[in-house]
């Protein structure tokens, strides 16, 4: 339904269509021929297993950003109004602003010697405290700490992994990918600079990436309108050839590299190799 709904098969290039969310559905090919796999990337991203983590809704942070030199944050709040919590797209704004500012090293730890009080040890180890209690609307401070970096760390590493090994399974480098489609509820809010810095998606020129919005949906809307969407959708399920990760042997070592920001081979990630240099 998603490959469908997103036109992926009226281009002539290679597509990689990744819908983001609880599981990540991925589909690289031409539409001649179609190569998927499923990562299971947890519900991380939507708010869940991060203390302060929500859904993006009013009081949702959706995007931070931590200066340089005080490591002091500022954040956008949907609804202008008082922060509850941290949704999908401000933890992944977070992630990068925590890494490109220093405050956290490449494998996810704070460095509580800073000198602010942003950065402490707390009940699960440093964090890092983004709201402080008397701004946000609960009474609570808002922070994020080891333990949901850890969870947001492996949920991006999965996708990752995903369709690094589906690129490497048919011999493509993700280089050479014509269009990258971001599908999902979530996926449409995703700033792609911050996706990419801490290692999510591709280091790949940045006018290649569409984003879509929830394209399953789309698709199923159009498979209940059109008999010819339903029968496309049909043939297009058909030609689809599915890769089992959990039976690939090179999918776990892809994770494990995918386990840093934004990489265990930085070289990799170029723009961001060379923002960090700025940065130092």
């Amino acid at each position: 339904a998603g490959v469908c709904s997103s036109n992926m098969c009226e281009s002539s290039d290679v597509s990689l269509f990744i819908d983001i969310g609880t599981n990540g559905e991925i589909v690289l090919g031409d539409c001649d021929w179609l190569i998927s796999c499923a990562c299971s990337a947890g519900p991380a991203f939507e708010g869940a297993g991060v203390r302060d983590g929500m859904r993006a809704t009013a009081g949702a942070i959706e995007e931070v950003w931590i200066d340089d030199n005080t490591f002091e944050a500022t954040y956008r709040v949907i609804g202008d109004e008082r922060p509850r919590g941290i949704c999908g797209s401000g933890l992944i704004s977070l992630l990068a602003e925590l890494f490109i500012s220093g405050v956290m090293d490449k494998a996810g730890h704070i460095n509580v010697d800073l000198d602010t009080p942003r950065t402490r040890e707390g009940a699960h180890g440093p964090e890092y405290v983004v709201v402080p209690a008397e701004e946000t609307a609960t009474g609570h401070e808002i922070v994020i700490n080891k333990v949901d970096i850890d969870n947001l760390l492996r949920a991006k590493a999965a996708v990752y992994a995903g369709f690094s090994v589906l690129a490497r399974s048919v011999g493509i480098d993700l280089s050479t990918v014509g269009q990258i489609l971001i599908a999902g509820a979530f996926g449409q809010y995703l700033d792609v600079e911050n996706a990419i810095q801490i290692g999510l998606l591709p280091d790949v020129l940045r006018e290649r990436f569409r984003f879509l919005g929830n394209t399953s949906i789309r698709g199923a809307y159009m498979a209940l309108a059109s008999r010819e969407s339903r029968q496309g959708i049909a043939e297009l399920a058909q030609r689809m050839t599915y890769l089992e990760l959990s039976a690939d042997n090179t999918f776990h070592e892809e994770w494990t590299s995918a386990l840093f920001f934004p990489h265990t081979n930085i070289t990799d990630f170029p723009s961001v190799m060379e923002l960090l240099k700025d940065r130092a």
